[in-house]
């Protein structure tokens, strides 16, 4: 070539010094070479493409596979992939031997591998040298060794029998991999097909489904005597087996090898791998089945024992949690919940139960024994049942808690090293007129959703955890569940669970249930998936499933415009209303009976009007209690408009003497309610009733914050 011509095409080049060019793009699994690749791989002259069946059928299996990794290293590496592959033909002889040099790279978007690389005959090293097989990554072929350890961590991650068979069909033995694998079981006398892969699905395997143990069939000797079987060849399991021989054959393999999965000294079934070409069973590949046979016989019996664990779960959950069904109740409707702790038997001590009741009313009961393993399950059975008799014998909510609580004290003291105690909600409704009598040991207090979306933990009365005192009392609170509203009871798996308090974790249901626009079952299933996440986010492995606790939940809905239980979601304006009773021997209910107002007030445009409703609220509670002999009941109520609304608050007692407006002095310790009542209420008044009398005043809600009293009724 002379100086200022121009140089000649890379084609010809290659051509010229025997190099063929190869392209090869996983996403699409298309194997490109041009005519000088393919014939150095055995084929016409040509360009052509092949897929990656074909492409692999051409190169010796071991080599597939180590091309395979070297792209992965190279691509990890930024480096060329370089390795030497053995052309096959038909018959599974050594063609020739060739070079491939390549740099691969990986596409993020179609999580794809893509190589443009050479191929160049060479001379294939002597028996007894060096293989010259070092790429330019460096060491990239993956020593047996480390195949067996990620062999056996995959086969350790693997949570039930389906996943095991999954992992074992995807496992790439280093120099040599299987083509076809099947799982066998040991079942009395016969021997099960469990599971099986390979290219050839359309062959017949009903003969080998259900085999008796006593069938000339190498699986089931392996069963038999706990040895291994290796079959190098056709001729080989011709002579050994003739009677199954013409069964094996319509598979069309040439090499396989039958091991025992053995656990505990027994043989619990065995694994058969094919190849569809010649293998000697070396000493070393041998070794490496082996141990892989080990390890699977391992993973099916954990899995086994994982999947007789859940089953034993399902049936106890099956057994002490009720069906709610197609039930109807008048006017309500209900929704409940039970999600098992992340570990050990997934199944623990909280429950709930639906009963109905002699009176024509329901109870709604939900629970949580201390603990989660096995005893905490049975005594939860025990003590739904018990509570189911008693609440069925028509007793009032505080009976059968006393009761209950007496019966599990009993019981647990039969075994005195480990006493447990249950917390629990018995909620007597009564769908007529949404009144709930309330019945509350130990357990986190209800929570009710307004119409308009507020959000209002109810204080209730309460005693100890039941088993604790066997003469326990337990007040009754009795709540009204207004039209459109939701009762929330649940355990405090719903509320703690991801590291949160009671307090925290209150606030993260709050906006759950203020946020919700669904139907009540929906409600339910986002309330879970906000503590825990959708079960289609628990993946297998140690750490996949990290719920601390067990979650039970009961939603109760009186219907009504904006509850969402019907077909169309209503929104309106409705009345926002709560009641208390602070008692005389209670006066630390005036601080609840204030937070109660906060909430009921959180988005109450002006701050300085909701410290006035406060202030006020405190001066009327204590007067009831300092200058009468009765309890106090509080009734707040808002109604309107946003911006437009009127709060309306009164306190009745039973005291008959009215109060009268004074002037206090500078030192005085009283008289001062009525001042402030002129001062900050738009409007008040004193109302007498039959017994006793009802002080009210109202507020009417102000944009701008002044106070100017320019709502209009």
């Amino acid at each position: 070539m002379r100086t200022g011509e121009p140089l000649p095409a890379v084609g010809e080049v290659l051509a010229a010094l025997a190099t063929g060019l190869w392209h090869w793009d996983t996403a699409t699994g298309l194997v490109t070479v041009d005519a000088e690749a393919a014939r150095l791989l055995g084929l016409p002259a040509e360009q052509t493409s092949l897929t990656q069946a074909q492409a692999r059928a051409r190169m010796h299996p071991a080599d597939w596979n180590e091309i395979t990794g070297v792209v992965q290293l190279a691509v990890a590496e930024g480096t060329l992939a370089e390795v030497r592959v053995r052309v096959m033909d038909k018959q599974g002889q050594v063609v020739r031997v060739v070079r491939s040099r390549s740099k691969p790279s990986f596409d993020q978007v179609r999580k794809a591998y893509e190589l443009i690389g050479t191929l160049q005959e060479v001379t294939e090293p002597a028996p007894g040298t060096p293989a010259g097989r070092s790429a330019v990554t460096g060491d990239w072929r993956r020593s047996r060794e480390a195949f067996l350890l990620d062999a056996g961590r995959a086969l350790a991650e693997a949570r039930s029998t389906q996943e095991v068979l999954r992992v074992t069909a995807n496992l790439s033995m280093p120099g040599f991999s299987p083509d076809g694998l099947a799982v066998f079981s040991v079942e009395g006398d016969r021997l099960t097909l469990i599971g099986h892969h390979g290219p050839h699905q359309h062959a017949d395997e009903s003969p080998f489904t259900h085999m008796a143990l006593a069938t000339d069939h190498p699986a089931a000797e392996v069963a038999r005597t706990g040895r291994a079987v290796y079959l190098s060849s056709p001729e080989r399991y011709k002579s050994r087996y003739p009677l199954t021989w013409p069964l094996a054959q319509s598979f069309g393999r040439h090499s396989w090898a039958f091991l025992p999965l053995t656990v505990a000294g027994r043989t619990m079934g065995a694994w058969m791998a094919a190849f569809s070409y010649p293998v000697a069973f070396t000493p070393d590949e041998r070794s490496v089945l082996t141990t892989v046979a080990r390890m699977l016989a391992q993973a099916l019996a954990r899995a086994g024992a994982a999947e007789s664990e859940r089953a034993l779960t399902d049936g106890l959950q099956r057994t002490m949690l009720p069906r709610l069904g197609p039930q109807r109740i008048p006017g309500m409707s209900v929704a409940a919940r039970y999600v098992p702790t992340g570990g050990g038997l997934q199944v623990g001590g909280d429950w709930y139960d639906v009963i109905p009741l002699p009176s024509g009313r329901f109870a709604l009961v939900i629970g949580d024994v201390q603990g989660h393993d096995v005893r905490a399950a049975g005594l939860m059975g025990q003590l739904r049942i018990a509570l189911r008799a008693y609440a069925s014998e028509g007793h009032r909510p505080d009976a059968v808690l006393s009761r209950a609580s007496r019966f599990l004290h009993g019981i647990s003291d039969e075994d005195p090293f480990d006493p447990r105690f249950a917390t629990c909600v018995y909620v007597e409704v009564d769908p007529a007129t949404g009144v709930l009598d309330i019945a509350r040991a130990g357990h986190p207090d209800p929570a009710i959703r307004m119409a308009d979306g507020t959000v209002l933990t109810r204080p209730t009365s309460g005693g100890l955890p039941l088993g604790i005192d066997p003469d326990a009392d337990y007040p009754t609170t009795r709540l009204a569940l207004e039209s459109g509203e939701t009762m929330l009871i649940c355990t405090d798996g719903l509320i703690e669970t991801g590291g949160h308090d009671l307090d925290s974790g209150w606030r993260r249901l709050r906006v759950i249930l203020e946020d919700h626009k669904g139907d009540l079952e929906e409600l339910a299933d986002t309330l879970v998936q906000a503590v825990h996440g959708p079960s289609s986010h628990h993946t297998t492995g140690p750490l996949a499933d990290r719920r601390e606790d067990d979650i039970a939940l009961l939603l109760l809905c009186r219907e009504g415009e904006g509850c969402g239980c019907g077909d169309t979601m209503i929104v309106r304006a409705p009345v926002r209303r709560t009641m208390l009773t602070v008692a005389q021997a209670e006066p630390e209910r005036v601080a609840v009976a204030r937070q109660q107002l906060r909430e009921l007030l959180h988005d109450w445009s002006s701050p300085d009007q909701v410290d006035s409703a406060v202030l006020l609220l405190s001066e009327l509670l204590t007067n009831v209690l300092v200058h009468t002999d009765s309890d106090a009941l509080l009734v707040a109520e808002i109604t309107g408009g946003e911006g437009e609304r009127r709060l309306r608050i009164e306190v009745t007692d039973a005291g008959d003497d009215l109060p009268h407006k004074r002037r206090p002095g500078e030192l005085a310790s009283s008289g001062r309610g009525l001042v402030l009542m002129e001062l900050l209420a738009h409007a008040w008044g004193v109302d007498p009733r039959g017994e006793g009398k009802s002080i009210w005043f109202e507020l009417y809600e102000s944009v701008d914050g002044s106070g100017d009293g320019s709502w209009s009724p």
